[in-house]
């Protein structure tokens, strides 16, 4: 389903929405060729040739021609925490706050699907410190806490935060005890040098033996090919404030060159440390970030 920004603020509040979002998103695997994939994958994983046929679900086979078997409890159970960037480069564009409200919408999406599968979910909210941490849980009443947390973070106003991800993921890595899949939404907007930095905070929490889901949101028209008016324009830096007065014809060739550069730095360092990297713009589906989960989960078990 394709969301307009623009009309957000118009929309079901953020728990309605999302959950409408999740559902429409099953029902539409459930129709697709990805049909076995989708059939109550928190209750059943797909048999392994050699297992003991002694958990096989006989039902499902007659409904799917596939065989899998019964989880339990102690095979389903996932703990997931959603770290969400709220930092001042994330409420850009300032017309419409698309980075922000796309994480938002899709954090909620994802912690209403890990709670109707009886998984854990909390939640991280940060920008240069961790302004949230809560505990996991799959209850319906915490659930109901993420989603006022979800709302209060599309309501609150920029007001120059900047960044200290690598920092944040490191306390991260300390405060989890035990193994849990880490979703990270972030625009990774940052200096070479704290680049750097953020991937050694992410082997940090590799080493603690978690699971990373990476999910870099950028505005790819404005942002990464600079496709604005050929006019004069006083750009503002949304962390710190400063000015620069620019057309961007001058250095449109010369900022696509660097930013094709950092991008792809990112996407090769995510491959070297086999983090699980998925590219969202924010005027893409929210379907994208949803498959994005279920393939990693899918490896997970």
């Amino acid at each position: 389903m394709k969301i307009s920004f623009e009309e957000l603020p118009h929309l079901p509040n953020i728990d309605l929405l999302a959950k409408k979002l999740v559902e429409g998103f099953i029902t539409g695997l459930h129709k697709s060729p990805f049909h076995g994939f989708s059939v109550e994958f928190a209750e059943h994983r797909l048999y392994n040739t050699g297992e003991s046929t002694k958990h096989i679900d006989w039902k499902v086979f007659a409904r799917t021609d596939k065989l899998f078997t019964k989880q339990y409890d102690e095979e389903t159970n996932l703990r997931a925490y959603i770290m969400v960037d709220n930092s001042s480069s994330m409420y850009y564009p300032s017309e419409n706050k698309g980075k922000i409200k796309y994480a938002v919408l899709a954090a909620a999406c994802l912690s209403y699907l890990l709670q109707k599968q009886r998984d854990a979910v909390g939640l991280i909210s940060f920008s240069d410190k961790i302004d949230l941490f809560t505990e996991v849980k799959s209850t319906q009443s915490h659930l109901r806490n993420l989603f006022t947390h979800f709302q209060h973070l599309l309501e609150q106003e920029s007001s120059q935060k900047t960044t200290a991800l690598a920092d944040t993921i490191h306390t991260v890595a300390e405060k989890i005890h035990k193994r849990s899949l880490v979703i990270i939404f972030s625009d990774l907007l940052t200096a070479n040098n704290e680049l750097d930095e953020f991937f050694q905070a992410i082997q940090h929490l590799k080493h603690k033996k978690h699971e990373v889901l990476f999910f870099q949101i950028n505005d790819q028209q404005t942002e990464l090919d600079l496709g604005l008016e050929d006019r004069p324009y006083l750009i503002e830096d949304l962390e710190s404030g400063n000015q620069m007065k620019l057309n961007p014809s001058d250095v449109k060739d010369w900022y696509k060159e660097k930013s094709e550069a950092y991008f792809k730095e990112i996407e090769l360092k995510c491959q070297q440390y086999k983090i699980d990297l998925t590219k969202i713009d924010i005027n893409e589906n929210i379907e994208k970030a949803l498959a994005s989960f279920l393939i990693k989960r899918s490896k997970m078990r």
